[in-house]
C-alpha cells in the first residue's frame, strides 16, 4: 500500500540556532519534482543549503535525493527515509537550512533533516493511493435511471453528466471493480440501453 500527500505543506523549526524550513508537495512526475526543487532553491537562494528528496511512481520505484553541500548522507537520505517511513509516493520534499553558527555534527544533521521533515509530515493530510479508470457512455433519457441504478455499487462514481439529445455520463471506477462494471455495461450495450461506451485514457 502506498500513500500520497493531499496538499502541499511547509513547516519551520529552529535547531541549535539554525533555521530549518521543510516543504513537501504532491507531484506526478520527476520533472514536476525537479521544478519544485528549483522553485524553492531560487526562493531561498541565500540559504546555506536546500536539500531535497523525491519519490515518484505507483510503487515508489523512482527515488532520488541530494545533500546540497551537507556532509554525504546527512540530509537527502534521512529525508528519503522519512518519506519511506510514511509509505509516500508521488511526493517531493525540500528542507532549507539557514546556518545559525552552531555546528550540529553528523548525527545532529541526520536527526535535524530527517526529523524536521517527519514532523512536517505528521501535520499533513495523507491518503491512500488508489487506482481508478474513467469511462464515458451515452444513454437515452428513458434509460438514465436504469443505468444509474445498475452502476450504483461501491467503487463507482458519476463525475460528470451532460444533457443534450442524449445523456452523456462520465464515471470513475476503482481498478478492482472495473471488470465487474464492464460486464454490466456490456450487457446494457447489447440490450441497446447504452449507445456509446469508451474508456478515457
Amino acid at each position: 500500500m502506498m500513500n500520497i500527500l493531499k496538499d502541499s505543506i511547509d513547516y519551520e523549526e529552529k535547531i541549535q540556532r539554525s533555521r530549518f524550513i521543510a516543504y513537501a508537495k504532491p507531484v506526478n512526475t520527476w520533472q514536476d519534482a525537479k521544478e519544485f526543487i528549483t522553485e524553492i532553491s531560487q526562493e531561498h537562494k541565500n540559504a546555506t543549503h536546500n536539500c531535497w528528496a523525491y519519490i515518484v511512481g505507483d510503487k515508489g520505484e523512482m527515488q532520488h535525493s541530494s545533500d546540497d553541500g551537507e556532509p554525504s548522507g546527512t540530509a537527502g537520505k534521512p529525508m528519503l527515509n522519512a518519506l519511506n517511513k510514511s509509505e509516500l509516493t508521488n511526493i517531493v520534499a525540500v528542507v532549507t537550512r539557514y546556518f545559525g553558527g552552531v555546528k550540529l555534527g553528523i548525527r545532529g544533521l541526520i536527526d535535524a533533516y530527517g526529523g524536521v521533515l517527519e514532523r512536517a509530515l505528521n501535520l499533513a493530510q495523507i491518503e491512500e493511493l488508489v487506482f481508478k479508470r474513467t469511462l464515458s457512455l451515452c444513454t437515452d433519457y428513458d434509460f438514465y435511471n436504469i443505468l444509474k441504478h445498475r452502476i450504483s455499487f461501491a467503487g463507482v462514481e458519476i463525475v460528470d453528466t451532460e444533457y443534450t439529445d442524449k445523456v452523456s455520463i462520465y464515471i470513475e471506477v476503482l481498478e478492482e471493480k472495473f471488470a465487474e462494471l464492464i460486464a454490466i455495461l456490456d450487457d446494457m450495450k447489447n440490450q441497446k440501453l447504452i449507445t456509446e461506451l469508451e474508456e478515457i485514457l
